[in-house]
């Protein structure tokens, strides 16, 4: 239980001492280890992507199908809290969230990465570098940023949503499978572990999201000034985003989250309608079109698709490894969907999460990796040889006459910057540079809304579930995940870290399918007037 007086008042002791510990013990042995630790989790992650690819691919696809009979069934209609309560957030509001916490940064960058990789090479075509090379990029990049990866988030969203708001349960991942498990259980330290296993996989995920991050942030910043930044300016970066993360968690959802996020829609907007129109606008707009439709005719098959024939392949640094990633994260941005949802219904939410996002995702993608696939396409033959080359260095790119591609496979985070020069180039206009600096000021944005929504989660969870966590208990978080992610990067072992965050989507993703069991178990239970409200109603409501 938390206790009610002295350092740890308002927090979950158990939770909060053991968490702690735990994420010590680890960045110590990271750090001090270095590469040996990363060959270590590399090892044991490539192992279990092999091993358990097929519980990846059939538990990410079998969530979705549940979620989407959820949508269309009469349980739809349930409500997330009180029969007639209304939403807390306005559309708008909601959706600008959900993005920002579910999307957001990564989308930015790999919106041109993924298409480029796709297009030098991939297992469903013949030639690489070619139309038809092209065209299967951009339905595989649409796949993997598709509803699969939203139904993952949406699944412990939903349940969370469903026992916190409308059975007065914690927003605790424990009382998600108390139907399972039997109150005395959940609130013992059988509760407690899942708590804990939460808790630690969300601070790792989002520190080391954090200092990823900032190294692509400072190759924004090299690109647009010639500044190389050392390690004491990535430092300063880290602690300068962590102090805004922690004064907008502190202010609450309702000011300083919210008003992030819309900013950073809304500045995603301007810089999305700059690329369609100074970029190649004919073949944006084919590309769009034709990416949905080929996503709407190959999801299935795609979604099945284990590469058994070649089990050691693609499929599993691709699809199942983006399935393991999101896993990692659905946590994390599942318990922040449950906490801004309060009011709407099953139906409302799963529309909200696996239609307008997933839509947005795609003309986002669309624009951004079709503008890059229409240049390359011009430049395929003289930089055919470089491109084919797996031995590329950061140095490599900058004499490869600007071309996307090579870029890309030399450094990932030179993709979006190299993209906005060829347009500056195309449209004869100097916008390169404003673009590239929009983009950086969005990338910090992004940056602190996952960060402030990461540690509002986390804080909620060593409060066991508590909806507003103590101030103090924010701050030590926040503190907390930017320490994290300043000592990875300091030491060296960001990406051991990253490497064994993976490691735990497979229990992670065992947790969800028990969650929707019982979840299940309890709509049976509902009351017959509670799946009755009408559609008329429903869709009123999700207007407001």
């Amino acid at each position: 239980m938390s206790n009610s007086n002295g350092m740890f008042h308002g927090v979950d002791a158990r939770i909060t001492v053991v968490s702690t510990l735990i994420i010590a013990a680890f960045v110590g042995f990271c750090a001090v280890m270095g590469e040996q630790a990363g060959a270590i989790f590399g090892e044991l992650s490539t192992s279990i992507l092999q091993n358990f690819k097929w519980f990846y691919l059939a538990m990410a696809s079998g969530v979705l199908v549940y979620l989407l009979y959820l949508m269309t069934s009469r349980y739809g209609n349930v409500t997330l809290g009180k029969d007639g309560e209304k939403p807390e957030f306005s559309t708008i509001s909601w959706l600008s969230m959900l993005f920002s916490a579910g999307m957001g940064i990564g989308l930015l960058f790999w919106s041109v990465a993924e298409p480029m990789w796709h297009y030098a090479g991939n297992p469903f075509s013949a030639t690489a570098l070619s139309a038809e090379s092209a065209q299967t990029a951009m339905r595989v990049t649409y796949f993997h940023w598709g509803m699969h990866a939203w139904a993952l988030y949406l699944m412990p969203a939903l349940c969370l949503a469903y026992f916190s708001f409308r059975k007065g349960k914690p927003l605790s991942i424990r009382s998600t499978l108390t139907p399972l498990f039997g109150e005395a259980r959940m609130n013992g330290w059988l509760g407690a572990i899942f708590d804990i296993l939460i808790v630690v996989v969300t601070a790792f995920g989002i520190a080391t999201s954090f200092g990823l991050g900032v190294e692509q942030l400072a190759t924004g910043i090299k690109t647009l000034t010639g500044i190389e930044m050392g390690i004491g300016m990535k430092m300063l970066l880290i602690l300068g985003i962590s102090l805004v993360a922690i004064m907008s968690v502190v202010s609450g959802v309702d000011r300083g989250i919210k008003l992030l996020s819309l900013w950073n829609m809304g500045l995603s907007l301007v810089i999305l309608a700059a690329v369609m129109a100074f970029g190649p606008t004919r073949y944006i707009l084919n590309t769009i079109l034709e990416g949905t439709s080929d996503y709407a005719q190959s999801v299935i098959g795609m979604s099945l698709w284990s590469d058994t024939q070649n089990d050691a392949g693609w499929q599993n640094w691709w699809t199942a490894f983006y399935w393991a990633w999101w896993l990692t994260w659905a946590p994390f941005v599942g318990t922040f969907i449950a906490r801004i949802s309060r009011g709407r219904t099953i139906r409302q939410l799963v529309m909200g999460s696996l239609v307008i996002p997933v839509l947005f995702s795609f003309v986002w993608i669309g624009t951004f990796g079709g503008a890059a696939l229409s240049y390359e396409k011009d430049e395929r033959v003289a930089h055919q040889e470089q491109v084919q080359s797996q031995a590329l260095t950061g140095e490599a790119a900058n004499f490869a006459g600007g071309s996307i591609l090579v870029a890309t496979k030399a450094d990932a985070t030179h993709s979006l910057f190299t993209l906005f020069d060829k347009i500056e180039q195309s449209s004869g206009m100097s916008i390169g540079g404003l673009l590239g600096a929009l983009a950086s000021l969005l990338i910090v944005t992004y940056f602190v809304t996952s960060a402030d929504s990461g540690t509002l989660v986390v804080s909620t969870l060593a409060a066991r579930g508590s909806l507003h966590p103590p101030a103090a208990s924010r701050v030590a978080w926040g503190l907390m995940v930017g320490a994290i992610a300043a000592g990875l990067l300091w030491s060296g072992g960001l990406k051991s870290v990253q490497t064994a965050t993976i490691c735990a989507a497979l229990p992670i993703g065992v947790i969800l399918v028990l969650m929707a069991m019982a979840l299940h178990r309890t709509l049976l239970a509902e009351p017959a007037v509670s799946l009755q409200i009408s559609t008329a109603d429903d869709l009123r409501a999700s207007a407001s």
